[in-house]
């Protein structure tokens, strides 16, 4: 919730905007432990977007421009999904038969939050509805979430949907 008080701090966005997240946070404190996957922290990348993802001449991903770090392994994978990445669906399936996380797709919006809140942040309001659905969804208040970072706003913007 930090970084939801600091886009209502930056004057980016309505109060509004950035409340319902407030006000949301003791649901969210209460459903942690749902979305814990039984999984150790992993390396992982740390900023996977599209740009960071380099398609080599046999077809292969290369990952560039690293801020590894220790973390959970399903936040690089919700990233790519957040803000679109070629090839996303081979990219998904070739990890889940390396290391299945069963039931990650219902903790996406989880994992993208952290994200819309810093885009929030750094690029204004027109991340705040986004916010507010991941928000919803990790919530499970929401069937549906439209993974789409607002346009014209840089990177690789395009919207990949999933289910909640």
């Amino acid at each position: 919730m930090t970084r939801a008080r600091a886009a209502a701090e930056s004057g980016r966005g309505t109060p509004g905007t950035w409340s319902g997240c407030a006000r949301r946070r003791p649901r969210t404190d209460r459903r942690a432990a749902d979305w814990r996957a039984p999984r150790q922290p992993a390396v992982v990348h740390g900023d996977l977007w599209s740009g960071n993802v380099l398609w080599s001449a046999d077809g292969r991903a290369r990952l560039i421009d690293p801020a590894t770090q220790g973390g959970h392994p399903e936040t690089d994978l919700a990233v790519l999904e957040l803000f679109g990445c070629p090839h996303l669906e081979r990219l998904l399936a070739a990890y889940e038969r390396v290391r299945p996380l069963p039931g990650r797709s219902g903790r996406v919006p989880l994992h993208q939050l952290q994200h819309l809140l810093v885009h929030a942040v750094l690029f204004g309001s027109g991340y705040g509805a986004h916010c507010g659905a991941a928000a919803r969804a990790a919530l499970g208040r929401s069937a549906h979430v439209r993974s789409k970072a607002p346009n014209g706003l840089g990177g690789d913007r395009r919207g990949v949907e999933h289910d909640a």
